[in-house]
């Protein structure tokens, strides 16, 4: 457990930390800027979870497959997940380069804010379908228990990104100023250089899992239909997430651009805190899907007990680091006295959000999602966060003209429904059955 989470909450550290390099530098240049690259970052995000959809899918069957030592059926999956990905990140770019202002105006109403947005997505969607493969690629692979390569290629990753950002939006070592286009010019380097790093590690390098261009090409029936049968409910349940999540941003978005830049900040440090977390839940489904590819189903229940003891364990550290990081970050950027107090409500509120959804999505994201259980997680979250969170704290913000932070426990509240209902679920143990043929 400890090979895989190690370098996957290295990963996941690294990708937090380039988000929070842009929140910082961004931060020191205005609330508005902030706000404007914050709120565009929600469409890369939506792909960003559909593409996890996709990936987490393939894992459910590739996992399974690894316990069995059937690589040409992983070379499939794989082959299959790298088509969609190109298809969904090249929908998302023309729509990034051709229509920002509207993507825009869907996430806030300030026209400054909405404009540093439009320039800070006409440089990025260029960067999504390149990002696209690599998330797929090294996403897929660690189902065969490759994880160090994507640590590697998101560590220098993120020290070009921070370099360019530093350069770029402060006109440093006199270059231009250019403020949230420099930190869009950072992040696409960042992909270009990614890609370069993973096209030859996967041809020179990675000799067990292979990418085949008629695995590309060419799908196999049987291929879609378990696909579709395990997998796609984890794509629509990812894609609901993160649109539930851009919703929540969304909302917050429309009530200014204080609680907007607050809600950035918190988000961040919620990434950063629950690194661990989501790492320990990607070591779930690989661990779990190798062990009932086995059929070793006894010592599967056994990992599962121990995955959600561990769980528990992280999600308080994960409140400890939002109690460390809060005075930090309302002490250190530049924020008007009423983002500041959003802040402090908003930080408190993350607290017990954090410690919930650590067990829940180490439940969703691994344990079930192990055995072929996808379907669940999809009811679960359109249930609990459209059917309720979302819902009511839209009508709470936009009929009854709640305040901010009335809106903001209403929105955060669905991590806190799904915990007893994720419990019951896995003493049931439906959740436990071998998908491979």
């Amino acid at each position: 457990m400890i090979a895989l989470t190690i370098p996957m909450a290295l990963q996941n550290l690294i990708n937090v930390g380039v988000t929070a390099a842009d929140v910082l530098m961004l931060g020191k240049v205005g609330e508005k800027v902030l706000s404007g690259a914050s709120l565009a970052g929600q469409i890369q995000f939506i792909m960003t979870l559909i593409l996890m959809g996709i990936t987490s899918g393939a894992t459910v069957l590739c996992a399974q497959y690894w316990g069995k030592q059937d690589t040409k059926s992983i070379e499939k999956v794989l082959g299959l997940a790298i088509l969609m990905g190109f298809i969904v990140s090249t929908l998302f770019a023309v729509l990034a380069l051709t229509v920002p202002e509207y993507l825009m105006k869907i996430y806030a109403s300030d026209k400054e804010v909405i404009e540093q947005g439009v320039k800070y997505l006409r440089i990025v969607g260029i960067s999504y379908v390149f990002g696209a493969f690599v998330q797929v690629y090294l996403y897929v692979i660690r189902s065969v228990e490759r994880v160090i390569i994507a640590t590697i290629v998101y560590f220098i990753s993120l020290l070009v990104n921070v370099m360019i950002n530093a350069v770029l939006i402060f006109g440093l070592f006199g270059a231009p100023k250019l403020g949230v286009v420099g930190a869009a010019i950072g992040t696409l380097t960042a992909r270009i250089v990614e890609i370069m790093i993973v096209l030859f590690y996967a041809i020179y390098k990675n000799y067990t899992v292979r990418i085949r261009l008629k695995n590309i090409i060419h799908i196999d029936k049987w291929l879609v239909r378990d696909f579709i049968r395990y997998a796609l409910p984890v794509v629509i349940n990812e894609l609901f997430w993160g649109m539930g999540a851009s919703a929540n941003s969304a909302i917050i978005g429309h009530m200014g651009s204080a609680a907007a830049a607050a809600n950035a900040i918190t988000q961040v440090t919620r990434q950063l805190a629950m690194v661990v977390v989501f790492g320990v839940g990607n070591s779930t489904a690989i661990m779990l899907g190798k062990t009932i590819g086995e059929k070793r189903y006894d010592l599967a229940k056994r990992y599962g007990n121990e995955f959600l003891k561990i769980s528990a364990i992280l999600g308080l550290f994960s409140v400890l680091v939002i109690l460390v990081v809060s005075p930090i970050a309302r002490a250190n950027l530049v924020l008007s006295p009423e983002a500041k107090e959003y802040l402090k409500i908003m930080f408190f509120v993350m607290c017990y959000f954090t410690f919930c959804m650590s067990m829940s999505s180490t439940m969703v994201v691994g344990i079930f999602r192990s055995g072929g259980d996808t379907r669940f997680g999809l009811i679960l979250d359109m249930s609990t966060m459209w059917g309720c969170s979302i819902l009511l704290g839209f009508i709470a913000a936009f009929v009854f003209k709640a305040s901010v932070p009335v809106v903001y426990v209403i929105l955060m509240c669905d991590e806190v429904i799904k915990l007893p209902i994720c419990l019951k679920r896995y003493f049931s143990y439906k959740w436990l059955k071998d998908v491979t043929r």
